[in-house]
C-alpha cells in the first residue's frame, strides 16, 4: 500500500536550517507530483511546495528563496531544505499525493523555530 514517511524535523533557532525527507512506498514514484504541506497550531493546513514528475516547482511565497525541494526518484524520496528558518515557519510538516484521486498523507514531522 501506499507509505509516506517524513523525517528530519526539530528544534532550531531562528535562522538556522532543517532538511525534511519523505520516504515513499507503494506506488512507482517517478509518476507523479508530490508535495509538502504544513500546519501550525490553530492555522489551517497549507502547501509549501509542490514537485512535479518532470521537476517543475511551485513555491508559496512566504518561503520562496528560503526552502528548496528535490526529489530522487532512485531512492523514492523527496527532500525539503529549509534555510533561514523563522518562528512563522514553526509547524508540523507534512508530505502529501493524490494517485488517481486518493489521497495520501504522511504522519507529520514537527518543526520548531525558537530561540
Amino acid at each position: 500500500q501506499v507509505r509516506l514517511v517524513e523525517s528530519g524535523g526539530g528544534l532550531v533557532q531562528p535562522g538556522g536550517s532543517l532538511r525534511l525527507s519523505c520516504a515513499a512506498s507503494g506506488f512507482t514514484f517517478s509518476q507523479y507530483p508530490m508535495n509538502w504541506y504544513r500546519q501550525a497550531p490553530g492555522k489551517e493546513r497549507e502547501l509549501v511546495v509542490r514537485i512535479t514528475n518532470g521537476g517543475s516547482t511551485n513555491y508559496a511565497d512566504s518561503v520562496v528563496g528560503r526552502f528548496t525541494i528535490s526529489r530522487d526518484n532512485a531512492e523514492n524520496a523527496v527532500l525539503l531544505q529549509m534555510n533561514y528558518l523563522q518562528p512563522e515557519d514553526t509547524a508540523v510538516y507534512y508530505c502529501y499525493t493524490n494517485i488517481f484521486g486518493q489521497r495520501y498523507w504522511g504522519q507529520g514531522t514537527q518543526v520548531t523555530v525558537s530561540s
